[in-house]
């Protein structure tokens, strides 16, 4: 890929309503970094956008001189792709536009939004839709991996709420997509990545909702298996109003204590059947920690923001289970007594509820079955401990292996695993392989879990 010349650089600057950064500019150091501290790439320039028309206008002067593109919308992708080497990173971060239509109950948010930002004004007026758990997250990338989501049981994925997109494709034409305007592509946004286009704007179903009864339960170590067995009963039946993941991770207090936690959110209208639905996990036990109480929707998305810190160096493995059995439960606490830092840690999302009675073909999300999601998370500060910490998640996915299927969440999937991006699709792939080619048969937009057309 060629670098930028300095012509290009200043025509950008000459036509854009947001600006250009260049390793020269103070700014770029900022810019080009993203959540994720393993990333290092230095792209030759940053066009921060402020409009489509900025986007149209980087993508045309980026065609011109055929420069690698990324896209930047939250940077919160463990993957990276949202840098390029040398090329052009176009940077949605500048469009933190949030329109809420009370009426309507829609949200429109532009492509640089957090969830944190979107949560935050939807509840000014008693709305709220499916959102990341860590409130840092952009909503861009989530929503167009799917986006798994406390209130998922109820009201389905992110991608599921999507009512309409704004999109800039790779020529540079803006179009807009929904179930009347280019249905294709509006099915292919839904759960395909980045690999259709920039989405510019996202508008979303929104729902009343401004509280729930939300936290965690906690245990030590020791009870882990216990705990985990339990967790597996009571996702046997759970409402949709309740969502309950799990987690082996250790105190945020820096003790370095091993804790196992039942994070739970439940969105009933009703609050006495919001406590009977809790009460269980509650009684279980005994926990040694109950921080389960009635709170604001957006702060339950930020109840495990201090676990994904900004800059930490991070490397995952992710896949679903067929079934959580027995013995997988006792590898899981057998991986998490051997962590290489304090901060690794491992999560099981459940699936159930709205989000599984969606047929897998009905959008580009194919992962409609109730059961469990596996996410390995390893992270760390100390550059020293990087291949130390690799290991040890690629050891505990590999101990694992036997107990998941082959299909995989696309938006843990980590830079290494380009071979399951098929797995990632699943039944969905060659229709997306058909759109790609419809789309974008030159592959500009390959900086992202990447469906070749070819």
């Amino acid at each position: 890929m060629t670098a930028p010349t300095e012509a290009t650089i200043e025509s950008l600057r000459a036509g854009l309503d947001g600006s250009v950064l260049t390793p020269d500019d103070d700014a770029y150091e900022d810019a080009r970094r993203v959540h994720n501290g393993l990333i290092d790439k230095r792209p030759g320039v940053i066009v921060c956008c402020l409009t489509a028309a900025d986007v149209a206008l980087a993508l045309r002067a980026a065609g011109r001189e055929e420069l690698e593109i990324s896209v930047r919308g939250g940077g919160h992708n463990v993957a990276g792709k949202a840098v390029t080497d040398g090329g052009l990173m176009i940077d949605l971060s500048p469009m933190k536009d949030v329109r809420i239509d009370p009426i309507a109950s829609t949200i429109t948010a532009g492509g640089g939004v957090t969830w944190g930002e979107l949560n935050a004004a939807a509840h000014e007026h008693g709305l709220a839709t499916t959102g990341g758990v860590v409130s840092t997250t952009g909503v861009a990338g989530l929503t167009l991996g799917g986006g798994v989501g406390w209130i998922m049981g109820k009201y389905g994925i992110a991608a599921d709420n999507l009512v309409s997109a704004e999109v800039v494709l790779a020529s540079g034409e803006i179009v807009q997509a929904g179930a009347e305007t280019n249905p294709d592509l509006f099915w292919a946004i839904r759960g395909g990545g980045g690999n259709f286009g920039v989405v510019t704007s996202f508008t979303f179903r929104a729902y009343a909702l401004s509280s729930v009864l939300g936290g965690v339960v906690v245990h030590p170590l020791p009870a882990a298996r216990g705990v985990l067995k339990f967790f597996r009963e009571i996702t046997a039946s759970l409402p949709d109003e309740l969502m309950v993941f799990a987690a082996l991770r250790h105190a945020p207090d820096g003790s370095g204590m091993k804790l196992c936690g039942i994070p739970v959110c439940d969105v009933s209208e009703d609050a006495a059947r919001a406590e009977e639905n809790v009460r269980p996990i509650r009684e279980f036990g005994p926990p040694v920690m109950d921080h389960v109480e009635r709170m604001a929707y957006p702060v339950v998305n930020t109840l495990i923001d201090d676990g994904f810190p900004r800059g930490y160096l991070n490397y995952w493995k992710s896949a679903f289970f067929t079934e959580l059995s027995d013995d997988a439960i006792d590898k899981l606490v057998t991986a998490f007594e051997v962590t290489p830092t304090t901060l690794c840690f491992l999560v099981i999302e459940h699936f159930h509820g709205a989000v599984t009675r969606i047929d897998p073909t009905a959008t580009a999300f194919p992962h409609r079955a109730p059961g469990y999601n596996l996410l390995i998370i390893a992270e760390w500060t100390d550059p020293a401990q990087t291949a130390e910490c690799i290991a040890w998640a690629r050891e505990t996915f590999d101990a694992l292996r036997p107990h998941m299927s082959d299909g995989v969440y696309v938006n843990y999937l980590d830079d290494d695993d380009a071979n399951r991006v098929r797995a990632a699709y699943g039944p969905n792939y060659e229709r997306l392989r058909d759109l790609k080619r419809r789309y974008d048969p030159e592959n500009v937009f390959h900086l992202n879990q990447n469906i070749r057309p070819d």
